[in-house]
């Protein structure tokens, strides 16, 4: 049985920690699907079509991966592409709990899938979509927090 796992989140934008994470999850996985949700609480900087076109510019080159949208229980999304797996990344001490209990519906909803927990390498861990967005709107340089496509993208949209 092929190992499929699914990597969730906004991604708005991606940034190159999101990417390192991708690129080591590749690594211990058939496959890997980003997942990029439609989030109805929050209110998305770049629409649903740029993020996941962003992604798959970021991570051109990568062949055991896909990039799709969804905006259904994260769970039905990962049975309908036969996943096992949700991967969540967590940055720092505060991001666990919430990310727990996350964790722990998921299961409730769907026993057969684990959650798999992935720290960052440490020149990310301070990175986060929200700070690049804010860094943006502030003008300030972005460029080490993002890929060039995403930040030619972020750039376009202001």
């Amino acid at each position: 049985m092929k190992k499929i796992a699914i990597y969730p989140g906004s991604f708005d934008p991606i940034t190159n920690g999101h990417i390192d994470l991708i690129k080591r999850a590749c690594k211990l996985f058939d496959s890997v699907i980003i997942g990029v949700s439609q989030n109805s609480k929050k209110i998305a900087f770049l629409n649903i079509e740029d993020r996941i076109c962003a992604a798959k510019t970021a991570l051109k080159g990568i062949d055991n991966i896909q990039v799709l949208g969804f905006d259904t229980l994260l769970v039905d999304f990962a049975k309908t592409q036969n996943a096992q797996i949700i991967l969540r990344g967590l940055r720092a001490v505060s991001d666990f709990e919430y990310e727990f209990q996350l964790s722990g519906m998921n299961k409730h909803l769907n026993p057969d899938i684990e959650t798999l927990f992935m720290a960052p390498a440490e020149q990310y861990a301070n990175i986060s979509s929200s700070l690049v967005r804010e860094i943006l709107s502030l003008n300030g340089d972005i460029s080490a927090f993002v890929p060039a496509n995403v930040e030619a993208l972020l750039k376009d949209k202001i």
